[in-house]
């Protein structure tokens, strides 16, 4: 596809991307740090392509109108930060269990409570583990530069309908509020075709579909969550994503996602000019996290070193990843600071320095 490189927020260009990856329908709402989304799609949007924005009354009918736009099979989404998208956690579990696609971005801030505007990476267990009720999954993607954050949204529509499921691009407000070069796709046109799922009134051709996570029955209830679970099997096959960089010769290894694995990457660089060979994995997707692929290189690194803007949440999957292998140590910051490659340096020079690595 052609491209085109602009300077953009990284806000403005995942809205821009969802208008170029063929979206028709937004519903949301507003919070700092991700009003961008809405402001630049309300501006930009219908005039240039007939999509549908809409600002709701409150996250709660923000995220009900996802669920009745997504019946009828279109490419529909969301947006909001962390209190918000803790206020959409009912409507997100419903729309997990009638299988239905869409996408949901979470830029987050701190927490908990109403916390603060600033960065935050304190919603991975919200996002990863089912932030409302049942056994549910959403696919999470983290990016990691504004770059992601257009790439990963043709990607999200694309994986939402292969396997009707919510996907979610949980990313930070510093990766929402920062400004990079973006290479930016050739539109891609809107879906025309109805999908055989969809709710499309009264056909005359075909029975009429039926949406519902209502299932009053225990035995229809317990159907419907082994076939969840089988399809969240299917994904842990097929969609896991995750970045090596420079773990061939390393002694430790840095694990990080989004923002963090950039910072890290430099104190990286910063640790080999000193002679510690120090390498980082990035897990992509946090479900499906990466599992074997930190497990397999646990056989040849000896120390890991978790580094995350919570209290250490991706901490736990590591450490069940590693399962006992060796060393996971951890280093994170809370309240909306970002930590410096040289804070990271000297975490590592305070674990491993003296031991031998």
């Amino acid at each position: 596809m052609k491209t085109e490189l602009l300077l953009m927020k990284g806000n403005e260009a995942l809205a821009e991307a969802a208008i170029r990856a063929g979206c028709d329908g937004y519903f949301g709402y507003p919070i700092t740090p991700q009003s961008e989304i809405l402001e630049y799609l309300t501006s930009e949007a219908n005039a240039r392509t007939g999509m549908v924005v809409l600002q709701a009354e409150s996250e709660l009918a923000a995220i009900n109108m996802v669920y009745g736009a997504a019946c009828t099979g279109k490419k529909v989404m969301t947006s909001s930060s962390s209190p918000g998208i803790s206020l959409m956690q009912e409507g997100i579990s419903y729309i997990a269990c009638a299988e239905l696609p869409c996408l949901i971005v979470n830029v987050m801030r701190g927490g908990p409570g109403l916390g603060t505007i600033q960065p935050s990476q304190g919603d991975y267990f919200q996002a990863v583990k089912g932030g409302g009720h049942g056994d549910y999954k959403l696919i999470v993607l983290a990016p990691s530069s504004v770059q992601e954050m257009v790439d990963f949204v043709p990607l999200s529509f694309d994986l939402a309908f292969k396997y009707r499921n919510p996907v979610m691009i949980l990313a930070d407000g510093a990766l929402g509020q920062m400004m990079e070069k973006v290479k930016l796709f050739e539109p891609i046109p809107r879906k025309t075709n109805t999908e055989p799922w969809a709710t499309v009134g009264k056909p005359k051709d075909r029975e009429r579909n039926v949406i519902t996570s209502l299932h009053i029955e225990p035995d229809k209830m317990e159907q419907i969550n082994l076939g969840l679970q089988r399809k969240y099997k299917e994904i842990e096959k097929n969609e896991v994503r995750f970045e090596i960089i420079n773990c061939e010769d390393a002694d430790i290894v840095l694990v990080a996602f989004g923002l963090v694995a950039r910072i890290c990457t430099k104190t990286a660089e910063l640790a080999r000019q000193k002679g510690i060979k120090v390498g980082v994995f990035r897990p992509i997707t946090l479900f499906p996290f990466p599992y074997q692929q930190l497990n397999n290189l646990a056989n040849k690194v000896k120390n890991f070193l978790v580094v995350e803007m919570n209290a250490g949440q991706m901490l736990e999957d590591v450490r069940l990843a590693i399962n006992g292998k060796t060393s996971v140590e951890f280093h994170g910051r809370m309240g909306g600071i970002v930590p410096s490659p040289d804070e990271i340096l000297q975490k590592i020079e305070e674990i491993f320095i003296g031991e031998k690595v």
